[in-house]
């Protein structure tokens, strides 16, 4: 059989011996699978990836400087992944891969049809996520089939169920929703409506999570009033890259501004936003998920992908961190300013943005500072009337421009709902915020009193 006949394996284990046995399960059935590279470590690996050369990788946990961005890294380049753990019921180094992300895993002693079943589902992962079955028949004859052995697909990683110090409570499942914020460039208030969209959730009795993901301008702790030399989200995200996020951990990163909402800052100077990688964000969103019922997350503005156009490997991408939450997020509110030049870059931005967003019914287009003097008479009309024809969708809220209130809350680092309850646009993000929690909007609800919910 002809080497490009066969099932084209790298392998990348620390432990001593690890590698000969591997080598030798795979060729105990001759013509089926083939050692293309024995990696000496993790930048050999990625290499090996880049280049083509394996349809799986077999990593060992201890692999030095093994995270989830290199994870990604390998599966973009087509590249399934294996956990090699040591022999017997490794419970820690089982957890660990998990962590990681790393679905399928094995014993180093594991007998050559289970070794071999789980190659191949590792392939049909990276393969537009197929069952093993679904493979290319090609690569189904090199490797002579599945035979009975049950695969090695792992399972995730169990709940932890130790109580977090901020009363962290995980739900045990992934029922929470991720609400993405984004607008385009020009500040047309995108941290604002995120903000209080996230008190309006956590005063109607939501768990919510507010989340600072802007590489650009992250605001949020100004505009709460918070110290922003804290890790924040960045802190998150380096320990989720390690595989050592849970519920405990990210209680040490997040700040409590109610008892129904907390906060993660985001990152203190642009220049670091190379510390918010999409395959770290992915596992913080999968954790805020089961902790919190809403996760608002404050997006940046830009949706290009210049380093796929000016490079040909794998370099960080800057705008990632708003591209991976957006085609995460179950709600997208797309908020632009009603001016004339803020509704034209609204339009254009929305033609980007749907195509993060294929479900139509998941965008939600907010339309901020809505005032007569830029709009004319009957200005929501003027505004509905002008966005259905430009961009084919009508406004699911208008907030009036309301420069009072709004300064008055900027400037005591609180939100509307803490200073100018009965401010025009507290009152419209009130409604978008109930809609968004499921409840009826001409009903008065369950609204806590706000003497409660002051931040200590």
């Amino acid at each position: 059989m002809e080497a490009a006949d066969k099932v084209q394996v790298l392998t990348a284990v620390t432990s001593a011996g690890w590698d000969t046995h591997l080598i030798q399960a795979l060729r105990s059935a001759p013509g089926r699978f083939t050692v293309a590279r024995r990696c000496v470590d993790l930048a050999d690996l990625l290499g090996a990836a880049g280049a083509g050369l394996g349809q799986v990788a077999l990593v060992s946990g201890d692999l030095r400087r093994l995270d989830r961005d290199a994870l990604d890294v390998i599966r973009r380049a087509k590249v399934g992944v294996v956990g090699v753990q040591p022999p017997g019921d490794a419970v820690a180094d089982r957890e660990r891969l998990s962590a990681l992300g790393i679905r399928h895993h094995v014993p180093v002693d594991a007998d050559p049809a289970e070794l071999a079943a789980a190659v191949l589902d590792a392939i049909a992962t990276v393969e537009g996520g197929a069952h093993a079955s679904e493979l290319p028949a090609r690569t189904i004859a090199a490797a002579g089939g599945f035979g009975d052995a049950p695969g090695s697909s792992g399972a995730a990683r169990p709940a932890d169920d130790a109580v977090d110090p901020l009363d962290f409570v995980e739900r045990g499942g992934q029922g929470g929703q991720v609400i993405a914020v984004w607008g385009p460039y020009g500040a047309p208030g995108r941290t604002t409506l995120a903000t209080n969209v996230a008190m309006e959730l956590a005063t109607l009795g939501t768990s919510t999570m507010l989340v600072d993901a802007d590489t650009y301008g992250a605001s949020v702790a100004e505009v709460l009033g918070l110290l922003d030399d804290a890790p924040g989200l960045a802190g998150a995200a380096r320990v989720a890259n390690q595989g050592r996020l849970d519920a405990i951990a990210l209680a040490r990163y997040a700040r409590r501004i109610t008892p129904q909402l907390h906060v993660l800052t985001g990152i203190a100077r642009p220049a670091r936003w190379t510390e918010l990688r999409p395959a770290a964000l992915d596992a913080v969103w999968a954790l805020t998920r089961s902790v919190a019922e809403a996760t608002v997350v404050d997006c940046g503005f830009c949706l290009e992908e210049d380093e796929a156009m000016m490079f040909d490997t794998e370099v960080p991408r800057r705008n990632g961190a708003t591209l991976s939450t957006i085609q995460t997020a179950d709600v997208v509110l797309a908020v632009g300013s009603s001016d004339p030049v803020g509704l034209g870059r609204l339009v254009r931005g929305l033609g980007d943005l749907r195509e993060l967003v294929p479900d139509i019914s998941a965008l939600n287009v907010v339309v901020n500072r809505v005032r007569r003097s830029v709009a004319g008479a009957g200005p929501e009309k003027q505004i509905g009337v002008a966005m259905e024809r430009y961009a084919g969708v009508r406004p699911a809220a208008y907030v009036p421009d309301d420069p009072a209130a709004l300064d008055g809350a900027l400037v005591s680092g609180r939100t509307l709902a803490e200073i100018a309850p009965r401010s025009p646009a507290r009152l419209a993000i009130l409604d978008l915020s109930r809609r968004l929690a499921g409840l009826d909007t001409s009903a008065p609800g369950r609204r806590r009193s706000l003497a409660r919910l002051r931040r200590p």
